[in-house]
């Protein structure tokens, strides 16, 4: 499939404004995309569409309120087909990191002294902060070893922790810090055997791969849209009956107290929201494009969900043609270390290195004068680059994000700044 598909990258990059933007007269390439994508046109229209003309409050009986509410009800519908779930099931927040906060005090009120939670050492803070909280009120928070070599979860350190006490396991799905995917279809099975809730961080998986909470069988799910081409938006899957029991962070009177509205706290930023669901058409109307080259991929499916799925397949399939590339020809350079599991393993379309004896930063510095956005640091994945890894001082990972509208030569220009840093030093 890889070889023969034919991606019309094209048709993907006219519709982003951003990549007009020049630096030092090359034009920007944006490999920032772990750390938020770029927006198509299409979506900021959208945004400014409602601000124009359907601004307004909720639950009124006039107009632009009626169609506001109904907007957030389309939306709803529009990630439902996302996630693979119902409408009332999917609820929308500030980001991932805030709705984590909030799903943790829900849970405070539900947990004792001396029950546990389950977070792992590859996660970024927005899914292991939030749930230390609980440590407040008495809860023991334990944390799942990684290998240091593979950057991978020890299943038998996960294994060897759960125990009938295990009232959460709050699980990564793809590491931010260098695209490690997890089994979290394993790691899920096993905590509901013990009866524990469970937390899915699809915030990296989100822009890469297909999303199927009934699949997988998680309890919740959060991602946030502004990874995936939407504005700054969290978006979180709870499974209804979960949803319907859990008393949440709602407390002011005359608040809905019903799935999905008693997750959302205030008056959402409806804005944001219908940018949100644009997003995701954004991803279905690329899928409409490449499905003909999905066929067998997409039997049984229909609609928008089929849509959607044959996107972010494209999207899969393009992007690991782009790091599979950058990973091949880091690796032929010596002094430079790529991170993270071995090319049988899955991985989403990030590649993360570190050069002997050079601050991460430096190399960032050195790419941005030529036109190249990239990251270095922690990512807030402090667990795995910090204390892991140990790689502070040396100013942690220089990572490479890879999105659908990056080219070939975008490669190529990342592999010359790199070995021209190299004869800097």
């Amino acid at each position: 499939m890889a070889v023969n598909f034919k991606f019309d990258v094209d048709y993907i990059r006219e519709q982003f404004p951003a990549l007009s933007i020049t630096v030092n007269g090359l034009p920007a390439a944006f490999l920032d995309g772990p750390g938020g994508t770029q927006v198509p046109k299409r979506v900021a229209e959208k945004v400014n569409e409602y601000m124009f003309y359907r601004n307004a409050n909720e639950m009124g009986a006039f107009k632009t309120s009626q169609e506001s509410d109904q907007s957030v009800l389309d939306a709803r519908g529009v990630f439902a087909h996302f996630f693979n779930c119902d409408p009332e099931e999917v609820a929308f927040g500030e980001n991932t990191s805030s709705i984590n906060f909030k799903l943790s005090y829900a849970f405070a009120r539900a947990l004792k002294p001396g029950d546990e939670v389950l977070i792992t050492n590859i996660d970024h803070e927005g899914n292991r902060s939030p749930w230390r909280v609980l440590e407040d009120f008495g809860i023991v928070v334990k944390c799942v070893d990684i290998d240091p070599e593979t950057i991978t979860l020890d299943f038998e350190d996960f294994k060897a922790k759960l125990s009938d006490k295990t009232k959460i396991l709050a699980i990564n799905w793809a590491a931010n810090s260098c695209g490690t995917v997890s089994d979290v279809k394993k790691f899920i099975a096993e905590a509901h055997k013990y009866g524990a809730v469970t937390v899915v961080d699809a915030v990296h998986y989100a822009p890469h791969k297909v999303i199927d909470v009934k699949e997988i069988d998680t309890d919740i799910l959060v991602c946030s849209a502004y990874k995936f081409f939407g504005p700054h938006l969290g978006v979180v899957y709870v499974r209804r009956a979960l949803g319907d029991k859990l008393v949440s962070t709602r407390v002011m009177a005359g608040d809905n107290t019903e799935m999905p509205l008693k997750m959302e706290t205030g008056t959402l930023a409806m804005e944001l929201v219908n940018g949100a669901a644009e997003a995701v058409e954004f991803i279905a109307d690329c899928g409409r494009r490449h499905a003909e080259q999905l066929t067998d991929e997409l039997e049984g499916l229909s609609g928008l969900r089929r849509d959607i799925v044959a996107g972010l397949r494209a999207f899969e399939i393009y992007e690991e043609g782009l790091a599979n590339k950058l990973r091949e020809e880091l690796s032929k350079i010596d002094g430079l270390k790529v991170y993270g599991p071995g090319a049988e393993a899955p991985r989403t379309s990030t590649v993360s290195f570190t050069i002997e004896g050079v601050n991460s930063n430096e190399i960032a510095k050195f790419f941005a004068e030529r036109g190249l956005f990239v990251w270095d640091g922690d990512f807030y994945a402090i667990a795995t680059i910090n204390n892991v890894l140990g790689l502070e001082p040396a100013g942690g990972f220089l990572r490479v994000g890879f999105a659908p509208y990056n080219l070939m030569s975008d490669v190529e220009r990342v592999i010359e700044a790199v070995k021209d840093f190299i004869k800097t030093k």
